[in-house]
């Protein structure tokens, strides 16, 4: 097994909690982007995800994980409806989600509750930017708590967007085009 390949996000850490938000039509776009429930990312990553999942845990907390791999023409088709690189990275680039090195991720307590976090996820606003800080401090706290843990594990935060961090190892993967149903055939 390569740290390349494609690893299925609840199959690597049963205790992360993976709720594919583009997968269903209640997300920014109002539109089902993703024809199965699921969530890939490189092994290498997976590993690093890991750490931070073990390290929550000892604060009685886990990740929730909204988003990982992302095909190319599913990049196309957000970029197509919101062409603002703050939030949507131009496919001619490509984005790290592309790759597989980038996630969208919140935290969660062990018994289900969701923090408080200054947002939802994919809220295209100032509301979403990592230096706001017009919010109750238990909200910054929250916020904060994520960053570190996430940072401290080899995480890149995305100034934009509080939830998305990418892998500092990004480079090392492609961008990928494959359907996730395929990559779910492939992991069955």
């Amino acid at each position: 097994m390569s740290d390349n390949d494609f690893v299925d996000v609840k199959e690597l850490c049963p205790g992360i909690i993976v709720d594919p938000m583009y997968s269903r039509v209640d997300n920014i776009f109002k539109e089902v982007l993703y024809p199965v429930e699921a969530c890939f990312i490189r092994r290498g990553m997976g590993k690093k995800l890991l750490e931070v999942q073990n390290e929550l845990e000892k604060l009685s907390l886990g990740l929730i994980v909204y988003d990982g791999y992302r095909p190319l023409s599913v990049q196309k088709k957000l970029w197509k409806q919101c062409p603002d690189d703050r939030y949507v990275a131009n496919p001619d680039i490509g984005s790290k989600h592309n790759r597989g090195a980038a996630v969208d991720v919140s935290l969660i307590s062990l018994d289900g509750d969701l923090l408080e976090m200054p947002s939802v996820v994919d809220d295209l606003s100032e509301r979403a930017h990592r230096d706001n800080d017009n919010f109750p401090q238990k909200v910054i706290a929250n916020r904060q708590l994520l960053e570190d843990i996430m940072v401290s594990k080899g995480f890149i935060p995305l100034p934009t967007e509080w939830w998305h961090f990418d892998d500092s190892d990004w480079e090392k993967y492609p961008i990928e085009d494959v359907c996730l149903s395929e990559l779910v055939k492939s992991h069955s």
